[in-house]
């Protein structure tokens, strides 16, 4: 049992004492994975543990489900048999290698061939050249995660209400559906790639923090050194592939020109035939001009 766990169980064992004075972690500090977030509190889970909490701190507008928050520790508390803990949020960084997720799972689909694919009339377009270069490859399907989704019923998703929700105006209860979502499993990657769309058009360094974060779950599957192909044929690959789009347009309306190169010169590696038109915004990304609402 570690130190953070050690001190639940202490607290556990002493509810009156908790409920009527509460517990003073003063200049302790304690390390959270965010879950989900719901106005003034968040979710979180405690790192290394498999202890879930609700955190009351400010500034939690800006924090994303899958970072690990490092809190100043103040009261510590249970009502209604739930545990609470206040604090001042210190720090917020993305890594998710110290999440403990298990990484999705990469099914092998055969092979891919830039010989069967069409690239246009006259001769291949620059971005294409190191592609068909470079012939065969692997080619697989990521595992999508949707806690909740009914496999048999396509009217049971929960992404589809969230965006439907959101069409209606009813933006806190699209947000809400995408919040448990994470709440259940981190690695839903298509409600990190929505809560992303949900705040691209006026708070664009939060959409980049949520693409980010889905990017690099994917990664745990792919590795440093993936050189395979993930179709956006292949249904369950475009979660994955929306959050690495909305991420490289994140990058570019931030000016941040050559992450977002790198962002689409890979989404062009991964879906040589570039479904969302990364080739398309690429040649404006390399002679920086900046973003512009209708060239998303």
């Amino acid at each position: 049992m570690n130190q953070q766990d050690r001190q639940v169980a202490e607290i556990g064992a002493k509810p009156h004492k908790v409920a009527e004075e509460g517990l003073r972690l003063d200049e302790q500090r304690v390390e959270v994975v965010v879950l989900s977030i719901k106005q003034r509190a968040a979710r979180c889970r405690l790192l290394n543990s498999s202890h879930v909490l609700t955190l009351r701190a400010g500034g939690l507008w800006t924090i994303a489900p899958g970072q690990i928050l490092s809190v100043r520790a103040g009261r510590y508390w249970r009502y209604g048999g739930h545990p609470y803990l206040s604090g001042e949020i210190e720090s917020a960084c993305i890594d998710v290698r110290r999440l403990g997720l298990v990484p999705l799972r990469l099914e092998g689909q055969g092979e891919w061939d830039p010989n069967e694919e069409y690239w246009g009339e006259g001769p291949i377009e620059t971005w294409a050249e190191a592609i068909v270069a470079a012939g065969p490859r692997p080619m697989y399907e990521m595992e999508q995660v949707l806690p909740g989704a009914a496999p048999d019923d396509w009217d049971n998703d929960p992404i589809t209400e969230s965006n439907d929700r959101k069409d209606a105006g009813d933006f806190a209860g699209a947000r809400q559906i995408l919040h448990r979502l994470m709440e259940s499993d981190l690695r839903c990657l298509d409600a990190h790639a929505h809560l992303g769309n949900m705040v691209f058009d006026d708070w664009p360094k939060e959409a980049a923090r949520h693409y980010e974060i889905g990017v690099a779950i994917g990664d745990l599957s792919l590795g440093e050194n993936f050189k395979g192909v993930l179709p956006w044929g292949l249904i369950d690959n475009r979660p994955f592939l929306r959050c690495l789009h909305g991420y490289a347009l994140s990058l570019w309306r931030l000016g941040r020109f050559d992450e977002a190169e790198q962002v689409l010169d890979r989404m062009l590696w991964l879906n040589p035939s570039d479904n969302q038109g990364a080739r398309i915004i690429l040649p404006a990304v390399q002679t920086r001009e900046a973003w512009e609402p209708d060239r998303s």
